[in-house]
């Protein structure tokens, strides 16, 4: 009764429904969202209640880590809701650090002809869940959208083309956003704004909601990993700086679609390895081809780490002191684990969408002179590892 009237006003209450029981093997207290033995959710019905909730998200790691604020709003504006994802496998892997997330399970998003036999299972599978919202992040026309009609979620929300290829996706949506290019990655870190803002509405005697900040959750099981990993290549806890955006071809390198320009060279990294002090640089590789590179570039006796998930990353860069990174996961997860961090961009419009409020979040955004990311000021990169002092304190 904090909000207003019960079943019409304020936010929804924890799931009345009985669990179910995993002894009976006919699954006879299995009931769609709505339909309890005992009392049928009003709720559901008048003030639009979310009990369950699957979103789609499009992209690879970059653009389902900036996604996590959207999940902790929904979870936070729609008390007891269980939220499903659906990404790329590349995306999946993220939601290893979500703790807010139930099943994540892979579809390519991004496939304008999916397989048939693949595309009915899916379609088979979200309708057996009973979803009352749908949440896509992928540029939807006609055939997207039907996709998420015969999900029979009772609200599909996605995105849709700013040009004619939208046309009909709107009859089958309950509600649309268009964005201002056919990339929502170019927006950088408020790439899902309009979403966020239709989902944080002031409604039904609830306040707007407000937007929580990126965080992770990184397992015990993901820090004993990784404590060996950095420990065998001679890297101590708190005593080395990441230095992650090495370049390389392998899709492991966790960079933002939005931002083409976002590698750099290992002579580059080599220079700019070589003005840390007080501190071991330690170099992330995407693939174990770029090994030899970085040991001819640095030297035989450097650290390097050889990751691809995210997970394992973010349990790196909890354990260090700092990060220098281009525009990679990398800088995101820093962020979220408030982590020093000197993050080399080639435009200042680059580093102003995707590092907003830069000092508050300690990180220092460089940018090139000359749009050109290989043409970045190695000096200026030597003067901002004053950063990471006050960590030295720390440890």
């Amino acid at each position: 009764m904090e909000y207003g009237s019960l079943y019409f006003e304020g936010k929804q209450d924890e799931d009345p429904r009985p669990p179910d029981d995993p002894t009976n093997p006919y699954g006879f207290l299995k009931f769609p969202p709505g339909y309890n033995v005992e009392v049928a959710s009003l709720g559901l019905k008048v003030r639009g209640d979310v009990r369950r909730c699957c979103v789609v998200v499009a992209g690879g790691v970059y653009e389902n880590l900036l996604f996590f604020p959207v999940i902790q709003l929904i979870k936070d504006r729609y008390p007891g809701v269980q939220v499903d994802v659906l990404a790329s496998a590349r995306g999946k892997q993220a939601y290893e650090l979500n703790k807010n997330v139930r099943w994540a399970d892979v579809w390519d998003v991004e496939q304008d002809f999916p397989d048939p036999g693949e595309y009915t299972d899916m379609i088979g599978i979200l309708k057996s869940r009973y979803y009352d919202m749908i949440l896509s992040t992928k540029l939807a026309g006609l055939g997207h959208a039907s996709f998420l009609f015969m999900s029979s979620a009772r609200d599909r929300v996605s995105y849709v083309y700013p040009n004619v290829n939208a046309a009909g996706a709107g009859l089958l949506l309950s509600q649309t956003f268009t964005p201002s290019g056919l990339n929502l990655s170019e927006a950088g870190y408020h790439m899902y704004e309009q979403m966020i803002d239709w989902l944080a509405r002031p409604t039904f005697n609830v306040p707007r909601q407000p937007v929580p900040p990126l965080k992770v959750s990184i397992s015990k099981k993901l820090r004993e990993v990784v404590q060996e990993k950095y420990a065998n290549s001679g890297a101590e806890k708190n005593k080395y700086v990441v230095i992650h955006g090495i370049e390389s071809d392998s899709a492991a390198s966790m960079r933002s679609r939005g931002d083409s320009d976002s590698l750099l060279p290992i002579q580059i990294w080599a220079e700019i390895a070589q003005s840390i002090r007080g501190f071991r640089p330690l170099f992330v590789i995407p693939h174990e081809k770029e090994r030899e590179d970085v040991e001819e570039a640095v030297g035989e006796d450097s650290s390097i780490v050889f990751i691809t998930t995210p997970g394992q990353l973010a349990a790196l860069i909890n354990d260090s002191v700092g990060v220098i990174t281009t525009n990679t996961a990398a800088l995101q997860l820093a962020n979220a684990r408030e982590k020093p961090s000197i993050a080399l961009f080639s435009s200042e419009e680059k580093g102003r969408l995707f590092v907003p409020g830069a000092e508050e979040k300690k990180c220092v955004a460089i940018s090139s002179k000359t749009g050109r990311l290989i043409d970045i000021d190695v000096e200026a990169v030597k003067n901002a590892m004053q950063i990471f002092e006050g960590s030295l304190a720390i440890a």
